[in-house]
């Protein structure tokens, strides 16, 4: 009788450590530099609180914004390292680790916002995200940040050569440099973390971001004007450490998948928002706005592209823009 209680006993206490087991919660490290209300923020509760549910709980995630964790590229180290399990970043940094993402920053690449997403949710997207596993990174998603203005304390930038000897600071990515050379600006890569205090304190004359960067990063309050140049589609990636993503089971994986496709949608909702209604809170607090004749900037980057076609190759380039 003793043994049969101690048996009955002994398969509880091994069913409720199953039990515990099963339900047992990960907790995961996500970091990204703007603020926890923008369009990144946005993006990241979304995909959290639906990977919570897909996953009953199991996995949850814990929010680092606003660069807490430090600039991209040293979060996109760390994801690689797996000493932090995720990130939305955008492009900049990026080409670093995974060459073939250089291609979607060309200036005046894509036409407007359907096309870019035509084109990122599409073959020619999908194909460069299976580059990320060979470097230890899963890219799970496209995200966006928009298409790119300038701005700066100094003037209006109504023409190509009012850039000419300005110090512009831009993202650690060589395409958007080429690009500014070209203009004749002072292309000068920085840590987003860095750039309201270079703007404040007049370390750069100015810098280029798209309006919900601007926004969320309050840059509009250290720059007196903003020239809607439109002169690159930014996109952001949502990326997982490979390690992490090996250990999901293939169902959770599905829901990992399926959360991203509706934190992306939450995503875009909230750079077309902004968009919309950006400007006027920019020009609100005093910043003035100016439009250009974009086929002028277009003109003036033209040289680059010779590299460019070097570098990612004039067919692939072409076949890009050829996407309706």
């Amino acid at each position: 009788m003793k043994v049969s209680r101690l048996a009955a006993h002994l398969v509880a206490v091994l069913g409720f450590s199953i039990s515990l087991a099963a339900n047992a919660q990960t907790v995961l490290k996500v970091g990204w530099t703007n603020t926890i209300d923008s369009h990144y923020g946005i993006a990241m509760t979304t995909f959290g609180d639906e990977i919570a549910k897909r996953t009953n709980g199991r996995y949850k995630l814990q929010y680092f914004p606003a660069g807490a964790l430090g600039g991209e590229r040293e979060m996109l180290e760390a994801v690689q390292l797996g000493t932090q399990d995720l990130i939305i970043t955008s492009t900049g940094p990026v080409g670093n680790f995974v060459a073939e993402t250089r291609i979607v920053d060309i200036p005046f690449l894509f036409r407007d916002y359907a096309h870019a997403r035509k084109v990122l949710d599409g073959p020619i997207g999908q194909d460069i995200l299976a580059k990320f596993p060979a470097k230890g990174l899963v890219a799970i998603s496209w995200m966006e940040n928009g298409f790119r203005h300038v701005t700066n304390s100094k003037k209006p930038i109504v023409t190509p050569e009012d850039l000419k000897g300005m110090k512009i600071r831009t993202m650690e990515n060589k395409v958007h440099m080429e690009a500014f050379k070209a203009m004749g600006a002072l292309p000068t890569p920085m840590n987003m973390n860095e750039v309201f205090t270079a703007l404040q304190t007049g370390t750069v004359d100015g810098q280029e971001n798209p309006i919900p960067v601007i926004l969320a990063n309050k840059l509009y309050t250290v720059q007196k004007y903003l020239s809607l140049t439109s002169h690159v589609y930014s996109p952001a990636l949502l990326i997982l450490n490979k390690g992490l993503w090996d250990k999901l089971s293939a169902a959770d994986k599905a829901s990992f998948q399926e959360a991203a496709k509706i934190a992306l949608v939450a995503n875009r909702k909230k750079v077309n928002d902004d968009e919309a209604n950006g400007i006027a809170v920019i020009e609100k607090a005093g910043t003035l706005v100016n439009k250009v004749d974009l086929s002028l900037f277009q003109k003036a980057t033209a040289s680059a592209y010779v590299q460019y076609n070097k570098d990612y190759g004039e067919a692939n380039i072409k076949k890009i823009q050829d996407v309706k």
